[in-house]
């Protein structure tokens, strides 16, 4: 089980950072592989990714603090999209102190308050809703705190899955600002 939650194959190796098991259990992403659905051309990169994804193809898994939370691409994903990319970028700046986002689906929501602490993350969450009604788990779970550049590669293994399937797809944006965001947060 543990390779499953935490090791994502030779497409996503893992960050060196992120070696120790304190790291990995307080807060991982797998991305996994979920299958495709055939999509052209899309307004955006939000809507390209609830149609190349059906519901219920393999989910990506957010654990916190030992607790493994589903999140559906071609639903959770999609929507946490506009807030997480601004996100990402906020966290990399240098002067960056703290955040707070609500992630707004109905099945993955949650008010997340991330706080710096030296080159660590501390997120508090107020847990709402997530599918298989772990909120109460979470809850007592508590903070999770993560090193910032490991935070910002456990997503980006998410949006390096989309964004390698989108250009697979040769899916075609009417608005590529989130995708190219993505892109530049992937490469650096």
């Amino acid at each position: 089980m543990c390779d499953y939650l935490f090791n994502d194959g030779p497409e996503q190796p893992m960050p060196p950072e992120q070696t120790s098991m304190k790291a990995t259990t307080s807060f991982a992403i797998r991305a996994g592989r979920p299958a495709l659905r055939e999509c052209r051309r899309a307004a955006d990169m939000r809507d390209a990714v609830g149609e190349m994804y059906a519901l219920g193809v393999e989910d990506a898994i957010l654990v916190w603090n030992r607790v493994p939370v589903r999140l559906s691409y071609g639903y959770d994903v999609a929507i946490l999209l506009d807030d997480l990319v601004p996100l990402l970028e906020e966290v990399r700046r240098p002067e960056f102190s703290d955040a707070e986002v609500f992630w707004g689906s109905d099945t993955f929501s949650a008010e997340w308050k991330i706080v710096r602490e030296d080159d660590s993350l501390r997120i508090r969450a107020r847990w709402h809703s997530v599918l298989g009604n772990y909120e109460s788990l979470l809850t007592e779970r508590g903070d999770a705190v993560v090193h910032m550049e490991v935070f910002v590669s456990e997503w980006s293994k998410v949006l390096r899955r989309i964004v390698t399937d989108i250009d697979a797809e040769f899916v075609e944006l009417n608005d590529d600002d989130i995708f190219l965001r993505v892109k530049s947060l992937i490469r650096a």
